[in-house]
């Protein structure tokens, strides 16, 4: 579990901290292409070109509620800022590949094969104490009191996906015109791990140099394992070695557009509405296990917390809690179902003036964090200006996510290559808690 720990705060100090929104700014272009069906199916009615051809696409996104640009460059211990003050700890790391993907307009139909693979690791609402207390076995006080009504978890995640979408226009006249689209993705379940510790409430004493946690009632404790990090957890390389596994998914989206027109194929005003990510997988392999237990740590049988600092998978962590007699099984299962992150999107992008434009986009999650067979995901809000010649775009998305809070960025796309930041302007000139990166290149033509 301490190499658990040590993972977040590598990953924090190489990144800073990233929102969920990828290839903001690039994905609700006038230059209509994959990206944009891939927030809304609808758009492959609308493309710019009659072929697009995707050659790759990456995006690498995380975002956390405690350290910032700032704390990275001044050397001060993060493990330290991490677990500072009362604040329960917030993060994520997300990150997506767009592979080989070709989308084809024919006449008024659009249709698009697409492949992605998605990386997800992620904290939520880890009480601090229990977050110090694991990480180096030292507290401030000798007496610390827990009251967590929350399901606390950590959670890693890989699977892939490849989307068949079409799309046409179901109203076409000659001032605006109204698209439908709905893209089916085949889910590809890779690897997973969830510890979700629901109602934790007692207290942890320090004795001796280690500290000892109790519980004052059976808390709820869901653990559950699957593929690459059934295994072993301790290295990062852990959540990249098995993204695409067997079929055993299916996922909907599905979305309508609406364009003003400003001749034959441009527009004053385009609006847009999408729900994605409709569906679930099932995450299937030999040493799979998904088990909910009561957890109770009597005054009368301490359980030291340095005991899982060699633990190196959820294997050892229920290993160690069931020897000590901590452990009541309550439901299990070998195979089990994850839900991908649901998502409700609305954005309208307006022409200021011929080459300028002005984006704005809603994103809002449409499932909760805290249930343990969940994929998270994150609320967002962002403004984007663009400026779009033609070959040579560029944009500053200004965006807010309900983690790390306002971020300003920059992109631009030169031809078919794209490489943009959501918060890069943002980090560099505050103590910015989020930063991204992303870039692509799609060959469109005819």
């Amino acid at each position: 579990m301490k190499k658990l720990i040590t993972i977040t705060l590598v990953v924090a100090s190489n990144f800073i901290g990233f929102s969920q929104d990828h290839f903001s700014g690039i994905s609700t272009s006038s230059r209509v292409g994959i990206l944009n069906g891939m927030i809304n199916p609808a758009e492959y009615s609308n493309l710019s070109k009659k072929f697009e051809v995707n050659l790759y696409g990456v995006s690498f996104n995380t975002s956390n509620n405690k350290i910032g640009f700032s704390d990275i460059t001044s050397g001060n211990n993060l493990q330290d800022l991490i677990f500072k003050d009362n604040e329960a700890v917030n993060f994520q790391f997300d990150g997506q590949i767009i592979g080989p993907s070709v989308a084809i307009k024919l006449l008024k139909w659009g249709f698009a094969v697409t492949s992605k693979a998605n990386l997800k690791y992620e904290l939520v609402n880890i009480d601090t104490n229990i977050g110090n207390a694991i990480s180096d076995n030292n507290l401030a006080s000798a007496l610390t009191l827990l009251n967590t009504n929350s399901n606390q978890r950590l959670i890693g995640s890989s699977y892939g996906e490849i989307g068949f979408s079409v799309a046409r226009p179901i109203i076409e006249k000659e001032k605006y015109s109204i698209s439908a689209g709905i893209t089916l993705k085949m889910l590809f379940p890779g690897s997973y791990s969830n510890i979700g510790l629901n109602g934790l409430n007692g207290k942890i004493s320090q004795v001796g140099g280690n500290a000892f946690l109790t519980t004052d009632q059976p808390a709820q404790l869901n653990i559950a394992y699957s593929g690459s990090l059934a295994n072993n957890f301790s290295n990062f390389s852990d959540y990249t070695n098995t993204i695409f596994g067997g079929l055993n998914g299916i996922a909907t989206d599905f979305g309508i557009t609406y364009k003003l027109k400003d001749g034959p194929s441009k527009y004053k005003i385009k609006a847009g509405l999408a729900i994605r990510n409709l569906g679930s997988m099932t995450f299937k392999d030999n040493n799979n296990s998904s088990t909910n237990y009561s957890l109770n740590i009597p005054n009368s049988n301490p359980l030291n917390l340095n005991a899982f600092s060699g633990a190196n998978n959820l294997g050892d962590v229920e290993n160690i809690l069931n020897s000590n007699g901590y452990l009541t099984k309550i439901d299990g299962q070998k195979d089990f179902k994850v839900n991908l992150p649901s998502l409700f999107s609305i954005y309208t992008d307006f022409k200021i003036v011929p080459k300028v434009y002005i984006t704005g986009y809603l994103q809002q999650k449409l499932n909760k964090d805290s249930e343990n067979d969940q994929i998270t995901s994150q609320n967002i809000v962002s403004v984007t200006p663009r400026v779009n010649l033609g070959f040579f775009e560029t944009y500053v998305p200004i965006s807010n996510n309900q983690i790390s809070g306002t971020t300003i960025g920059f992109g631009f796309r030169l031809g078919g290559f794209y490489l943009g930041s959501n918060s890069i302007v943002s980090s560099l000139t505050s103590n910015g808690k989020q930063a991204d990166l992303y870039t692509g290149f799609r060959w469109a033509f005819l």
